[in-house]
């Protein structure tokens, strides 16, 4: 059986570039290092590393095997971190990152219920995309990450991961609260088409079903303005310099000067989840679970919101 210990010293090696950065990384003496990469290439019966000019690069073997030893160390650290968590939830940590528009909503009332009912559990938040938190909750460097996705895409399948829907979002479109098409109960899309649009930048953002969202109502979109932030989407809302569509977990920062309204046909929906590894602590389902009850709050508090702006 290969020794996990190795196994990990390639790894940081193919991290690093260099016997030298993983060395350092692993308070390692370089000789050392060399000698526990030498061994493991004999074991394997096949040279895992190469030096190029570039520095130091793994080998098509070494690829392989490193992929392999993410998943195992993984697991490994994962265990200790169940183990921790072991003598109800007197212990342990739970890493966590979403969105911003969730961060600011449903994540902060789950992560205040957790810390009331779990207060020895240490707590990590980080804002991130979903492109860039799935992947690092595949890898073993976050345990659970809020994620969205929009219609006409398949629910998502990991063999990995358990997705949990927290709550399907309406979509509406945030206008100057003096715009002609203001005082209407809901308006039509086609009537927006001359409009200057606000738009996100990333390629998870609303960009693409704000897009998707005009092109059926029969035009492209004329961006004006791009931006993540929906506080500066809403700042140019309210100086009169475009239109957009906001979620509805926006509508908890709404700022004055800026009215939504459904529109006509009805704009996408967004699906907000809890995505988390199949095998997880009791600390990270517990923070699941709040994360359920939180989502269950926000999607009445965006309908109360909704009708107290109409």
């Amino acid at each position: 059986m290969l020794d996990v210990k190795r196994l990990n010293i390639l790894r940081e090696v193919v991290n690093h570039g260099s016997f030298s950065g993983a060395a350092d990384a692993l308070y390692l003496s370089q000789s050392a290092v060399s000698q526990q990469i030498a061994t493991l290439e004999r074991e394997v019966g096949m040279t895992l590393l190469e030096r190029t000019r570039g520095g130091t690069k793994p080998t098509d073997a070494g690829r392989v095997l490193v992929e392999h030893a993410d998943a195992a160390i993984c697991r490994l650290e994962e265990a200790e971190r169940e183990l921790q968590a072991i003598a109800g939830l007197e212990g342990g940590e739970v890493r966590v990152a979403s969105f911003p528009s969730a961060s600011a909503t449903v994540l902060t009332q789950a992560v205040s219920d957790f810390a009331r009912r779990h207060p020895k559990v240490r707590l990590s938040v980080a804002d991130a995309e979903p492109e860039e938190s799935v992947p690092r909750l595949r890898a073993g460097e976050l345990d659970l990450a809020v994620t969205f996705d929009y219609p006409g895409t398949v629910a998502p399948q990991d063999r990995d991961l358990d997705h949990t829907l927290l709550l399907t979002e309406a979509l509406y479109v945030a206008m100057p609260e003096n715009h002609p098409l203001a005082s209407r109960a809901t308006v039509d899309m086609k009537d927006l088409a001359d409009e200057p649009w606000l738009s996100g930048s990333t390629p998870s953002s609303c960009s693409l079903i704000l897009r998707s969202a005009c092109l059926d109502a029969g035009f492209e979109p004329r961006i004006a303005f791009e931006s993540d932030d929906y506080h500066v989407l809403q700042g140019f809302i309210a100086e009169g310099l475009g239109v957009t569509l906001l979620p509805d977990l926006a509508l908890y920062a709404l700022r004055s000067g800026v009215v939504v309204r459904p529109t006509a046909p009805q704009a996408p929906m967004r699906r907000v989840w809890a995505a988390t590894r199949k095998t997880r602590s009791a600390a990270t389902e517990a923070m699941r679970k709040a994360l359920v009850e939180a989502g269950e709050r926000c999607a009445r508090g965006a309908e109360s919101k909704l009708e107290a702006v109409a």
